[in-house]
């Protein structure tokens, strides 16, 4: 999209607050003309908009426009952007089926409008859940079937009617009205990752209102204040995880209706958590007559033609963000989300795939700054993410929205006017990978405490990261959860609190606790848990499929494991609470990034500081310490406000949590002062200034 700005020099481009970027990084200063540049092409965009459709706001509302709608005389009118095709006619039970009865007419630029009078008792003349389709003509004069690209309800088809969704007229005579105000946005973010489906321990889908009876509470007792819902927009291919979606404005009906979802979130509120979409606007299933593809009767419409509309690895449908009703539809979108249904944030998947022309395949992102700034770059897509988040954090100041981004893009997170792309967080993608690679491959004799504190440390300054041990991605059949990986077949024959003691449960027990608290308390500003893994749920995650004659038995939560009092999985529950509860109280993630003192190769031991706190750690599978020397910057009296080896915890109680430990002046391993600690083989301890 050309325009006046992006045909100016880069140089002479003016972007408010650029130089607050570069004085930061000065290593980024090579590449001012390309950030200039990017920040044109987003102004061209911006430009364009206000002389078309008035302003931001009203562009980005395209579903007030477009879909079909019920006016207030009971008539109906319906519009659509469908560039490629001869000619559109609207079908379905309120017309008999009749393919050609009610036919659109054509608007300028590719648009469609039909208008349906009321019946004759006044009554609108498309039932409450009637199906509905859309019959199109395409380019080649056949009669194509398709469901509206703004479709607010679809619904899986009877078994013996195959497998594709139907759209179902969504006009309820009374839509749920929200009751709760929305929570302040949190400065710490802990969120709990989860799936409605798999919230329930039956094996069959979750309900949105079962999750919210008897999911929310539990989310909020353990101490989180962000739930991040997956696999809401609607995916007819349930084993997709909801990342091949088919009816973007479509919450899943799967789980119940769209009321229903929002009474889910007027929950969530009334419990005071903060809720993110996770938001799939980087592809698209390749479903043609339930999805988006070829709904025009073309191979573009909504997509690039050719190579660049395809994704090798996902098979799927890739957008054309340059495309100005492409940028409507997915603007509109995030909006949708936002005002029907009181969305807080998003969570943005596959942004690497979005940034760069490979799609991020076969890319190492070694950390030269080349890798972000050449020919590889995607400006469409990164421009699309820059008009996002611009539109988002204008209108809607309390927004959150989260890049998934492995590549480390520089100023990923931040704000627009610096030219950044504008997230506020980014998942720190190498932590989760650093813990399975060591529980798969190395002894926890050779574990490299160097190594692992540039792992959970290694992120750009100013540019926050939410950090987390594993997500539902550790947890796909082909891997397992962290739990697993430590305990395994144990976890079926050692949880019980009567059974004999077993030194696998015991390791595993112990690192769970230890893995989880160094990446809340070191990896990032915000801390992520995917639903179940706070106890150390075991197995994976498996989707019925044909590849498992349909089993729900691992796409299910086992919370009889948590709940019953003779398991050892109450343990892990209860320090994760405890973990989160006490970030609360002192606020780790929203102050520095923490400042590590020790890291001891051959005690296996870290230590460091944050948020005023002391946090010592002793991996070492064997060897504990009596009067450990620690580093510390403030003299005073401190205590223990967090032991891992509490027996409410699962652990020895080898440490007395009321003893005083008081300051030396003699300054250690680079820090003022001193104390001393009992450090008890895989045990970690926080302490406070008492």
């Amino acid at each position: 999209m050309g325009g006046k700005f992006s045909s100016m020099d880069p140089m002479e481009v003016q972007v408010p607050a650029l130089n607050t970027l570069l004085d930061r990084d000065p290593y980024l200063r090579p590449y001012e003309r390309e950030f200039r540049r990017r920040y044109a092409v987003f102004k061209d965009y911006v430009e364009r908009v206000n002389s078309s459709d008035g302003s931001l706001d009203s562009f980005t509302k395209g579903y007030n426009y477009f879909g079909i709608h019920v006016n207030a005389d009971n008539s109906v009118t319906a519009r659509e952007w469908a560039p490629g095709a001869q000619q559109l006619y609207l079908v379905g039970d309120f017309n008999g089926w009749n393919n050609e009865s009610h036919p659109f007419s054509k608007l300028e630029y590719g648009k469609w409008e039909i208008n349906i009078p009321p019946a004759s008792d006044g009554s609108c003349a498309i039932k409450h859940l009637s199906e509905i389709k859309l019959a199109i003509r395409g380019p080649n004069g056949q009669l194509l079937f398709r469901l509206s690209p703004w479709a607010k309800y679809v619904v899986p088809p009877p078994r013996s009617e195959g497998f594709t969704y139907k759209q179902r007229m969504w006009n309820p005579p009374e839509k749920y009205q929200f009751k709760h105000p929305k929570p302040k946005r949190p400065k710490s973010l802990r969120i709990y990752e989860c799936h409605v489906g798999i919230a329930t321990s039956e094996g069959r889908v979750g309900t949105y209102l079962e999750f919210a009876k008897n999911v929310v509470p539990r989310i909020a007792k353990q101490g989180y204040n962000t739930l991040q819902l997956m696999a809401i927009m609607e995916h007819a291919y349930y084993a997709s995880f909801g990342y091949q979606v088919t009816s973007f404005f479509a919450a899943s009906s799967r789980y119940g209706t769209p009321e229903e979802l929002k009474e889910l979130i007027d929950t969530c509120h009334a419990h005071g958590l903060v809720v993110l979409l996770d938001v799939v606007h980087s592809h698209a299933s390749k479903n043609v007559d339930d999805g988006l593809n070829q709904f025009d009767g073309t191979n573009s419409c909504y997509f690039h033609d050719g190579p660049r509309g395809e994704h090798s690895l996902w098979d799927s449908r890739l957008f054309n963000y340059s495309e100005y009703e492409v940028l409507r539809f997915l603007l509109s979108n995030l909006r949708w989300y936002t005002e029907e249904y009181g969305f807080d944030g998003f969570r943005f998947d596959g942004v690497t795939s979005m940034l760069y022309h490979s799609r991020g395949l076969g890319q190492g992102f070694g950390g030269h700054y080349d890798d972000y700034f050449g020919m590889n770059v995607d400006t469409e897509a990164l421009v699309y993410l820059m008009l996002a988040n611009y539109m988002l954090h204008s209108m809607y100041p309390e927004m959150i929205t989260i890049a998934e981004d492995v590549s480390g893009m520089p100023a990923m997170c931040r704000p627009v006017d610096e030219a950044g792309i504008g997230f506020d967080y980014r998942l720190a993608m190498a932590i989760p990978d650093k813990w399975i690679k060591l529980l798969k491959e190395t002894s926890d004799d050779d574990w490299d405490m160097g190594n692992l504190i540039h792992t959970l440390t290694n992120r750009r300054w100013m540019e926050p990261a939410v950090a987390y041990a594993e997500s539902h991605d550790q947890a796909l059949v082909g891997d397992k959860t962290i739990a697993f990986w430590l305990m395994d077949k144990e976890m079926y024959t050692h949880m019980s609190t009567l059974s004999d003691s077993s030194p696998i449960i015991d390791r595993g027990l112990a690192l769970h606790k230890m893995i989880r608290l160094i990446t809340h308390a070191l990896g990032g500003e915000a801390y992520l848990n995917f639903i179940g893994n706070e106890f150390g749920h075991p197995e994976w995650l498996d989707f019925p499929r044909a590849g498992n004659n349909d089993s729900y038995h691992y796409a299910r939560r086992q919370w009889n494991l948590v709940d019953d009092e003779l398991l050892k999985y109450k343990f892990l529950n209860n320090f994760d609470r405890a973990m989160n509860h006490l970030e609360e109280k002192y606020g780790w993630l929203r102050q520095d990034s923490g400042y590590v003192s020790w890291k001891h190769q051959e005690d296996k031991v870290i230590v460091f500081e944050r948020a005023g706190l002391l946090f010592a750690f002793n991996f070492h599978p064997s060897k504990s310490f009596t009067d450990y020397r620690c580093g510390v910057d403030v003299p005073g009296d401190y205590r223990i406000v967090l032991n891992s080896d509490d027996g409410e915890f699962g652990g020895f109680s080898r440490i007395d949590n009321n003893v005083v430990h008081h300051t030396f002046d003699e300054g250690f391993a680079g820090r003022r002062h001193s104390l001393q600690l009992y450090l008890p083989s895989r045990v970690a301890l926080v302490l406070a200034k008492h």
